[in-house]
């Protein structure tokens, strides 16, 4: 199982206009890799071609041999993914503006946009907490990073591949690929139902309950202060509204982190699998006013639901998603399924048996019986031949 680990740099000044003069050089060469590319291939060049037009260039630039391939397969993979995204229709129609523009140009990379360092032109010193990088001053050593002890832990003995140096708010990062063994998957003893929503963050079969109350409190404060900040048009509340929304971000972030440990702990512990509805593709099935549409679009259900799969994954614990559809409305008792069982967001009470409680409570148990239910037919064994 990959997994990320990002590390903060601590360069020194010398250290840093080395970095502050390389990253930019290296995405300057890119955007006229990426011109040659266009104008002779448009959007199908690729690493050969490039590298017979580009590589003398390249080196003529002062980047060395490795800086110089990983730029050209940069831009190959940056016409790749525009070509993947044409394909699957993520740019519009044909005809849409989105995709003619997307097609009419070349592709561009920001002044300091990340850029990928493999292990002949960045190597790590755990012991130190130091690296050694490639750079146009030449080669960089014993640059300090920081980072947590776990953190560090894990870069020891999992990182493989390659790592990016990303340069964000005046600060320098590297993050790094790891490769984290997966965990034997035990045979779950049941299921717990995890039901995501807006109001209410998670909420589990079990009853557990993590409101999102707070949460929707502070995205509200900080609505309210983008709005101030949008109404200046100046320079600097432009700067300050990207750091808000970031801020913003990272918080959400750490309220999902801290959601899904907490699930995934009470099923290891409990020897339990957890089930989740498939919510993909909500936003366009569901219309809300347009008073909650940035509501709606904030609401950080994919990303928990990305959170809790992959800390099951790394655990063992079985992991399932089910379909949605009416468990919010159907009877975990009887099986009754009607729209006036849930007579208001929060309640729910049904017409043929009288079972009352949460509505998120009982969408819950609803998931978690699909859950088992699904977990039996995919790991059923194949039928063997006549």
């Amino acid at each position: 199982m990959k997994l990320v680990t990002q590390v903060k740099l601590v360069p020194d000044a010398v250290q840093a206009r080395a970095f502050e003069r390389t990253l930019p050089a290296i995405n300057e060469a890119a955007n006229w890799v990426s011109a040659v590319s266009f104008e002779y291939f448009r959007l199908r060049g690729s690493v050969r071609e490039l590298r017979k037009r580009c590589y003398g260039e390249l080196k003529a630039r002062g980047f060395g041999a490795q800086a110089a391939q990983h730029i050209i397969k940069r831009v190959a993979d940056a016409y790749t993914t525009l070509r993947a995204n044409i394909k699957a229709g993520n740019l519009g129609s044909e005809h849409s503006k989105r995709r003619r523009e997307a097609e009419s140009k070349p592709v561009a990379f920001r002044p300091h946009a990340a850029h990928t360092f493999d292990d002949r032109c960045l190597s790590w010193n755990y012991d130190t907490q130091t690296v050694s990088i490639w750079t146009l001053d030449g080669r960089i050593k014993n640059v300090r990073f920081a980072c947590s002890p776990g953190a560090l832990k894990q870069l020891a003995e999992h990182r493989q591949g390659e790592s990016d140096l990303v340069f964000r708010n005046g600060k320098w990062f590297l993050i790094a690929t790891c490769e984290i063994p997966e965990a034997p998957r035990f045979e779950p003893k049941g299921f717990i139902g995890v039901d995501r929503g807006i109001s209410n963050l998670a909420t589990t079969s079990d009853g557990a309950n993590h409101s999102g109350r707070r949460l929707g409190r502070y995205r509200r404060w900080q609505a309210r202060k983008k709005a101030e900040l949008q109404a200046r048009q100046t320079r600097s509340a432009k700067q300050l509204l990207k750091k808000r929304s970031r801020r913003e971000a990272r918080h959400a972030t750490h309220i999902n982190h801290k959601i899904a440990k907490t699930v995934v702990a009470d099923a290891q512990r409990t020897e339990r699998g957890l089930a989740l509805e498939q919510l993909q593709g909500i936003r366009e099935r569901v219309t809300v006013p347009r008073d909650q549409r940035a509501r709606q679009s904030s609401w950080p259900f994919r990303q928990l639901g990305s959170f809790i799969a992959y800390k099951a994954k790394r655990v063992g614990v079985p992991f399932i998603e089910v379909d949605p559809a009416y468990t919010s409305q159907r009877c975990p008792r009887c099986g009754h399924t009607e729209r006036a069982n849930r007579p208001t967001r929060d309640h729910f009470r049904c017409r043929r048996c009288d079972l009352a409680g949460p509505a998120d409570h009982v969408a819950g148990a609803n998931i978690a019986k699909r859950g088992a239910t699904a977990w039996v037919f995919v790991n059923m064994p194949d039928p063997v031949p006549a």
